[in-house]
């Protein structure tokens, strides 16, 4: 594993990263403190106000509980806005802990870039586990069907050991898979990284049980509770910044098990596979090798809203090749140490 690191915290972090002074959250210090019974302010919380909350106290209860936490970071949707409810949670400070990412080497070029940009421009540690070096030395070898999302469990648990974080920060949501809809917001992995679904802790009055013994960590899911909609709805409402592949583009793509896939040095198309010039967009971001496009004209986040609250499939089942290996891809996958 390789480690790089960013430059220093910029002076003033972006508008993306944190509230401004128009934001409903920020309060001016010579506001008047409310008397007691009067009507506050933020009494007209809508629901996003209240899945932000929530997901800004999971992420501090969790930096407050546990020595080393790191964050998952791919550049994909759902870690950027986690990243984001992290700058939140901590400003004016900068974010108490790294950001890991699983390279597996079949990453979007672009993702990649907007990975880097993000974390010089606030100013956080990038720990980086590369999936060739566990190839190169034969503790991995590449699939017959090429994809290597299957791969990352290995390097994912080697990071975590060799960075000794107890605690693991994620953008699972529970409407993506059924794997993840029944999985706990704190989740305890074994001395082996492993779920066990039988053995969950319950969840009450948004009091979570992060006791673990040595050997053993927690993985966290800030946004656990938010849809798809909501993700995009509130990267609507904070303007935050994502990859150029989330909207409408013209991209070289063929069709394959139902999908439209990228052409690209690590996916090519079989010999009875039409090259076609299509106007695509990603839903969710993973290997190039087995994430798929859907069409689409939605060119800015608004039209990505509209578009998505008409969806009646979820981005993982759309356009996810590996959640189709068999029924249960996912949950194997998470009980073996996958996210």
């Amino acid at each position: 594993m390789t480690e790089t690191s960013a430059t220093t915290v910029p002076d003033a972090a972006p508008r993306s990263a944190v509230p401004d002074a128009s934001s409903r959250s920020a309060r001016s210090a010579t506001d008047p403190v409310p008397e007691r019974g009067a009507k506050r302010r933020d009494e007209g919380l809508d629901a996003l106000d209240v899945l932000e909350s929530e997901s800004i106290h999971i992420i501090r209860e969790v930096v407050a509980e546990f020595e080393r936490p790191v964050l998952l970071f791919s550049g994909g949707k759902d870690s950027v806005v986690v990243l984001h409810l992290a700058a939140k949670a901590f400003w004016p400070g900068k974010v108490p802990f790294p950001v890991l990412h699983v390279d597996t080497g079949h990453n979007f070029p672009e993702v990649l870039a907007f990975r880097d940009e993000t974390v010089e421009r606030l100013g956080i540690r990038l720990e980086v586990a590369h999936v060739q070096d566990y190839i190169d030395d034969g503790r991995l070898a590449e699939r017959a069907d090429g994809t290597r999302n299957p791969l990352q469990t290995l390097p994912l648990l080697d990071a975590i050991a060799a960075g000794r974080h107890d605690a693991v920060f994620g953008g699972a949501r529970r409407d993506e898979d059924k794997a993840r809809a029944k999985e706990r917001i704190i989740s305890l992995r074994d001395e082996f990284g492993q779920w066990d679904p039988r053995n969950q802790r319950p969840e009450l009055w948004s009091l979570y049980n992060g006791r673990h013994t040595p050997g053993q960590h927690v993985r966290a899911f800030p946004i656990s509770n938010w849809t798809e909609l909501d993700v995009w709805s509130y990267i609507e409402r904070e303007s935050i910044p994502l990859p150029p592949l989330y909207f409408a583009h013209e991209r070289d793509v063929f069709r394959r098990d139902g999908m439209w896939r990228a052409v690209g040095e690590v996916s090519q198309p079989r010999p009875d596979e039409l090259v076609e010039s299509r106007t695509v967009r990603y839903r969710t971001v993973g290997d190039m090798s087995c994430t798929g496009a859907v069409e689409s004209d939605a060119v800015d986040v608004s039209a990505v809203v509209r578009e998505v609250a008409q969806s009646t499939l979820t981005e993982r089942g759309a356009t996810r090749a590996d959640d189709r290996i068999s029924e249960a891809a996912m949950e194997d996958r998470k009980k073996d140490g996958y996210f």
